[in-house]
């Protein structure tokens, strides 16, 4: 664990370092490798000094955060727009046989609500990038890479890391992987595994704050399989299930966040006062689009999730390693069902 915090660590700097470059490695590599410190610190907390990791793991918090918005919008626009120009589009072909219409509704406001779309994300990019430049100026944050520039050389453990990576580890990670499974045995998989059940386009039809309430158990999944990948990255905590099967699943829950994310900036746009009747169709039809999307993403997850086998195979091994000496079983991994 100290060998991948310091690998970490060094690539943190290293992203210091390559600032102002212009081809955002810097970026990536300061975003990523936060996260990973981050998240090993959560999962593995107890084998380091609390007073230290805890206000490490929140800055460490703040500047991911921080320096995410500006990429977050960027994508969050190419997203919408293109939609918007595939939904213009498909309402041309549908409407090519009334000449009179003109391109149809939705070809009326498309142009007027991608013009609104861009204001209002640009606008918020904009600022993202400002506050991600005065963060990265702050006395704030360079504490942080003071802080991250020490974890290079030194990781204040506890008493309770001094046992073999083989013994003391998997436990840690088997608990990040069984929360991972017990919030996803909570998702209404069933429901969301069938072709079509609008669940997420009713929701998002419904009172204020409805969808947002019922996307956050789908977003922490996310998060806690981010958790689960970083927690089986650090040599020898342990398997962690099919590597490709946990990145599909990473990739359906992160294309679930953009599009809820794009559909809720939609909502903000719709609210504009004064908006024409055909721009407000065809944020509608935007709406819908991005709320399919998420429905989509769902289905693929579930279909995904539910297609690992049972633990059938992992009882047999579990009865084996009964077998085994207690220092080899102890290096079992719990809660399997998590990959």
């Amino acid at each position: 664990m100290t060998g991948y915090l310091q690998a970490q660590a060094t690539a943190f700097l290293r992203g210091l370092s390559l600032r102002g470059e212009g081809d955002g490695t810097w970026d990536a590599l300061l975003r990523g490798s936060a996260r990973r410190i981050a998240g090993v610190l959560h999962t593995y907390g107890p084998l380091t000094d609390e007073a230290w990791a805890e206000p490490l793991r929140a800055e460490l918090g703040w500047l991911s955060a921080t320096l995410g918005r500006e990429p977050q919008y960027t994508a969050r626009l190419d997203r919408l727009l293109e939609a918007l120009r595939r939904l213009s589009a498909a309402g041309a072909v549908e409407s090519a046989a009334t000449p009179a219409a003109n391109g149809g509704p939705l070809a009326l406001g498309a142009a007027r609500a991608g013009a609104l779309l861009d204001r209002q994300l640009t606008l918020a990019r904009t600022r993202a990038h400002s506050a991600s430049l005065q963060a990265l100026g702050s006395s704030r944050f360079h504490a942080l890479a003071d802080a991250v520039a020490v974890l290079a050389s030194d990781v204040p453990l506890t008493a309770a890391a001094a046992g073999p990576a083989g013994l003391v580890l998997p436990p840690l990670a088997g608990q990040a992987h069984q929360r991972l499974a017990d919030a996803a045995a909570a998702l209404p998989l069933n429901r969301a595994s069938l072709p079509y059940n609008a669940e997420a386009v009713q929701a998002s039809l419904g009172a204020e704050l409805t969808a947002d309430l019922q996307d956050a158990p789908w977003h922490q999944v996310r998060i806690l399989l981010r958790l689960s990948r970083y927690a089986a990255e650090v040599p020898g905590a342990g398997p962690a299930g099919d590597p490709a099967l946990t990145a599909d699943a990473g990739r359906l829950l992160q294309q679930h966040h953009e599009a809820a994310e794009s559909a809720a900036a939609v909502t903000a746009a719709a609210r504009t006062p004064r908006i024409a009747p055909a721009t407000a169709y065809a944020l509608g039809v935007l709406h819908a689009d991005q709320r399919h999307e998420v429905e989509a993403a769902r289905f693929a997850f579930s279909r995904l999730w539910q297609s690992v086998p049972e633990q059938d195979e992992p009882a047999e091994q579990e009865a084996e390693r009964e077998d085994q000496e207690p220092a080899a079983r102890a290096a079992a991994v719990p809660g399997a069902r998590a990959e």
